[in-house]
């Protein structure tokens, strides 16, 4: 019996290290899918709103766009690890997530300056410079 009790805690901590891990997959799991749903959702409002001679483009970019997040959420799902402590899960799903927003999330388009607006003044190069004679 009092051999057998080494193997019993070994076996039940590999069992808990097993489903802490696939529960954190799970996690990551629910959160991929709703960033892949999310980015189709964009891109059918994107393809909704695109001229029909611009579709052709707009498509390959599209399916460019779904096959790298695919290609991360499966790199993501295999990336988990099992030593991970418990503090640390949150943040390691906090970092999945940012790494699959720069793909779902579009990026800000800054408009072109037309030339016309006024721009900013530019700072003097010497500092502030005295008339010739003020002393301090």
């Amino acid at each position: 019996m009092m051999r057998a009790l080494p193997f019993l805690l070994f076996a039940v901590a590999f069992s808990a290290a097993a489903q802490d891990r696939e529960i954190q997959q799970q996690l990551i799991q629910r959160q991929q899918q709703s960033d892949a749903f999310n980015l189709q959702l964009r891109q059918s409002q994107e393809a909704l709103k695109a001229a029909p001679a611009a579709r052709p483009e707009l498509e390959t970019r599209q399916l460019g766009e779904r096959q790298r997040l695919e290609n991360l959420s499966t790199q993501q799902q295999i990336d988990v690890k099992t030593n991970t402590p418990p503090e640390l899960r949150p943040y390691e799903r906090q970092k999945a997530e940012d790494e699959r927003r720069a793909l779902t999330v579009p990026a800000k388009e800054t408009p072109q300056r037309t030339g016309d607006e006024p721009r900013p003044l530019p700072a003097p190069s010497g500092g502030i410079v005295l008339p010739p004679g003020s002393v301090r």
